[in-house]
């Protein structure tokens, strides 16, 4: 699924590492790197920034999903395990991309439309 991502949004060439973990790894990740104590459903730590952006510039980085919080998720939302890891891959992806969401309501839109659009192609979604 990662391959058909990349493919789709013009990266052919790129790769990235997949690391599925509990809630208390995803936990551990967030308090060491964003300084918050919490359980998130997905992290990226993107490798194209920094004053190394370009010594590996095929590497886009690394994509963190807790199963633990996706199970909630899917639950909560009413979608099948595989619909909500879709979405969590799609969207740490873009962050590693460059997409954000936090800051900026215009670009929360534009990243949440890029995510529908990547996951009607893959078969998810409505």
């Amino acid at each position: 699924m990662a391959e058909r991502i990349l493919s789709d949004l013009g990266h052919h060439e790129s790769e990235l590492s997949i690391l599925l973990v509990d809630d208390d790894e995803i936990t551990y990740f967030n308090r060491h790197y964003l300084s918050r104590n919490h359980a998130t459903n997905v992290l990226a730590f993107a490798m194209r920034e920094g004053e190394e952006k370009q010594l590996h510039p095929n590497i886009l980085g690394d994509v963190v999903i807790s199963t633990e919080t996706a199970q909630r998720e899917a639950r909560q939302r009413g979608v099948t395990l595989d619909e909500e890891m879709a979405l969590l891959l799609v969207h740490g992806v873009l962050h590693l991309l460059g997409y954000e969401h936090e800051s900026v309501p215009e670009e929360a839109a534009t990243m949440e439309a890029k995510e529908q659009e990547i996951l009607a192609r893959l078969g998810f979604g409505e």
